[in-house]
């Protein structure tokens, strides 16, 4: 039987996400047929490489998110030890961590991304509003804002995370869609929608915080367009196994065609039971469990 060492909790903002996202994938990949053991990463990493060697996986799934789990930093000790994991490798997860340095990827590609510009702190932005402030290098909407005219709030001098830079972006209307990608294609893209009126935190970890539209309702051509630039958004930062593309449509203006918005790449979208990917994947009859599954023969290693 394979031994599934299955990493999660850590000490980002998004502890709490990546602890659910464990139980759910380890409780799978029992079901799956895999020995499974749950590691609760702390913040040392010299604990981190004795209890990973202590567990003698054959492969680790990587449920971690947020920094250190999500941003090439475990990758890099995973390859030392020469241990297969799942979802993305080092370079790849990296480059998606840093959405001011994946975002001059996707326009390279030729990725349709929102106008933008990383701020220092203290420093006026030319980006009018509405905009949307965002730190670089965290998931999950923490510490997002949008700012609309009019709003006294000035989070550019003091905004409540740690960092001396932020991007700050368009704020592009319509709709938010996601799509998800697994292995070489894209399985799908769904609408997204919030009474709170945007998927912050809360809409998309709370119960009924959000609902899914699958497939997302949009003209058959741009549902096509929006697989395939969330593929070739995978592709273009180096993406491996599942991850999932957020983008916006927007289609408020009735005498322009739709625009669609790359905003970023999840290597390691959650696997909670409000999760996207797993939505995604069940509307296509891919069971939990088959999807672990998948993720865990495919596991690879940079090393």
């Amino acid at each position: 039987m394979k031994r599934v060492t299955v990493l999660m909790g850590g000490a980002s903002t998004e502890r709490e996400v990546s602890l659910n996202s464990g139980k759910a994938s380890a409780k799978a990949l029992t079901e799956a047929g895999y020995a499974v053991t749950l590691l609760d990463v702390g913040r040392d990493p010299g604990d981190l490489v004795r209890e990973v060697v202590a567990s003698k996986p054959d492969v680790v799934f990587n449920a971690l998110h947020g920094r250190f789990g999500e941003d090439g930093c475990v990758q890099g000790l995973l390859n030392l030890l020469g241990v297969p994991y799942t979802h993305s490798g080092l370079l790849a997860s990296a480059a998606a961590m840093d959405k001011a340095f994946a975002r001059r990827l996707f326009e390279q590609a030729g990725i349709p991304v929102a106008k933008g510009e990383v701020v220092k702190k203290g420093q006026p932005t030319s980006v009018p509003r509405p905009h949307v402030v965002k730190p670089l290098n965290e998931g999950s909407s923490v510490g997002v804002y949008i700012l609309h005219p009019g709003d006294n709030r000035d989070p550019l001098k003091d905004w409540p995370f740690d960092s001396d830079e932020v991007l700050v972006e368009e704020f592009v209307p319509g709709r938010e869609l996601t799509a998800a990608i697994m292995g070489d294609r894209a399985l799908g893209a769904l609408e997204i929608t919030s009474d709170r009126g945007w998927y912050d935190y809360e809409a998309k970890y709370a119960p009924g915080g959000s609902r899914h539209l699958f497939p997302a309702p949009i003209p058959a051509e741009d549902y096509e367009e929006a697989c395939r630039l969330a593929l070739l958004a995978h592709q273009v930062l180096g993406c491996r196994g599942v991850s999932r593309a957020d983008l916006r449509y927007d289609d408020t203006r009735p005498d322009e065609k739709p625009r669609l918005v790359v905003l970023e790449v999840n290597t390691q979208p959650g696997m909670t039971a409000t999760s996207l990917v797993p939505d995604i994947a069940g509307q296509l009859g891919i069971t939990y469990p088959e999807l672990v599954r998948w993720m865990v023969e495919n596991a690879a290693c940079d090393g």
